[in-house]
């Protein structure tokens, strides 16, 4: 028996193809369109049919139920595409606002090794190595590919990252040493295609995802017996706020990053405690009287 394919409502494909135009993210794409989604649960009609009122109780209703600034800001940025781009008509999101996402400053690692030690298999091992060692996201770990390595320039090749933008990260003889290990491991299990994903899946076709990266990272700081809580993007906190305290400049670490703005950087010196360490107090410097 063949399943009937859902039919898509002409808002929502229109929404769809203006999602398009832009070349907005897949990823965009998909929280926009479960924020219009959710706000049409609430409502019971159309999501055409809201007014300012509706949309200023649907916020208080997220409020209410305890979501967080993040999800907030992202349910509003959602429907202010909806109905400003789509619908053409700004006005209707007028009593709906963002709200102040509160700093809070990162996880850093210092046994790092313990955590890249713990490792379930060598895969994961290397994948940690790459993201501590590089800076890089998760994302941006299981996007490489094997041509993405350059043993000359001693470079990695990052495509479309974050901001949509090409960028080269750094690639140290000991990390070059470790990823040609596993380069040789993988070929020999034929694990990895030529030219293919660096962290290739189960299917070699298709390349780890993020989240299997995290859920293996969550499980080898358990092994690892560190009580902070560890993710993938720990690794890239621990890679700036270390070289901060090796004192290279921050705007050499910005570029490393990836980083559009250097105040994003900067967060990273409220958390090098090396630095924290080097300053003396002038109540050591006041004389006594």
């Amino acid at each position: 028996m063949s399943v009937p394919t859902p039919t898509i409502s002409p808002l929502r494909q229109r929404m769809i193809e203006d999602m398009r135009m832009r070349k907005l993210a897949d990823k965009t794409q998909t929280h926009y369109i479960r924020a219009v989604r959710q706000f049409t649960v609430f409502l019971g009609r159309s999501p055409d049919t809201a007014n300012t009122e509706d949309l200023r109780r649907y916020q208080l209703h997220l409020v209410d139920h305890g979501i967080s600034p993040v999800s907030l800001n992202a349910a509003i940025t959602g429907l202010k595409f909806f109905f400003e781009v789509t619908l053409g008509d700004a006005q209707r999101m007028a009593k709906m606002r963002p709200v102040r996402v509160p700093r809070i400053l990162p996880v850093v690692l210092s046994p790092v090794g313990r955590v890249l030690a713990a490792a379930g298999n060598l895969k994961h091992q290397t994948a940690f190595a790459v993201a501590y060692g590089a800076g890089l996201r998760a994302s941006e770990v299981v996007a490489l590919k094997v041509t993405d390595i350059d043993s000359e320039r001693m470079t990695l090749r990052i495509e479309q990252d974050k901001g949509r933008k090409d960028r080269y990260a750094m690639l140290s003889p000991v990390l070059l040493e470790r990823l040609r290990v596993w380069w040789r491991v993988a070929h020999a299990q034929g694990k990895m295609l030529d030219g293919g994903w660096l962290f290739p899946g189960l299917n070699p076709i298709e390349p780890l995802s993020p989240r299997q990266l995290n859920r293996a990272i969550h499980a080898a700081a358990q092994d690892a017996q560190i009580d902070k809580r560890v993710a993938m993007h720990t690794l890239r906190h621990s890679f700036a706020t270390h070289l901060l305290e090796q004192k290279v400049d921050i705007r050499v670490i910005q570029l490393l990053l990836g980083h559009k703005k250097l105040e994003t950087t900067a967060l990273y010196a409220q958390v090098a405690t090396d630095l924290l360490r080097e300053v003396v107090s002038p109540l050591e410097n006041r004389r006594s009287t």
